[in-house]
Formats: structure tokens, sequence, C-alpha cells
């Protein structure tokens, strides 16, 4: 039986969009979670927007 990795595929979804009302945008990406335990947060291109805007990692 193999081992589960400590890589883990997440989900990033843009944190200004909803306040605009409009959909945000999602963008999946992975993380090691024994180097990172906390949330990931990176600026991504939000198309909807059309700018760049602070995308966090969902639960």
């Amino acid at each position: 039986m193999a081992k589960k990795g400590k890589v883990k595929i997440i989900t990033l979804e843009c944190t200004e969009a909803r306040k605009e009302g409009k959909p945000p945008s999602r963008y999946t990406t992975a993380k090691n979670t024994q180097t990172h335990p906390e949330r990931l947060e990176k600026k991504k291109y939000n198309p909807n927007l059309r700018r760049h805007t602070v995308h966090r990692e969902l639960k």
C-alpha cells in the first residue's frame, strides 16, 4: 500500500469579487502541508474584475 503524500491540491478563491457582486475566480494549486500548515494567499488575475486580486485558500 502506498503512503499518502504531504502535498495536497488546494483551491484559491478571490476575496474581492463577492464584495463587488461579481462571480469569484478560482485557481487550483499544490501545497506541501508539512512545511506550510497555514492558509495560502496569493495575488492572481481575476478575469471578471479585470485586475490582480488577493486569492485565499478555501477550507
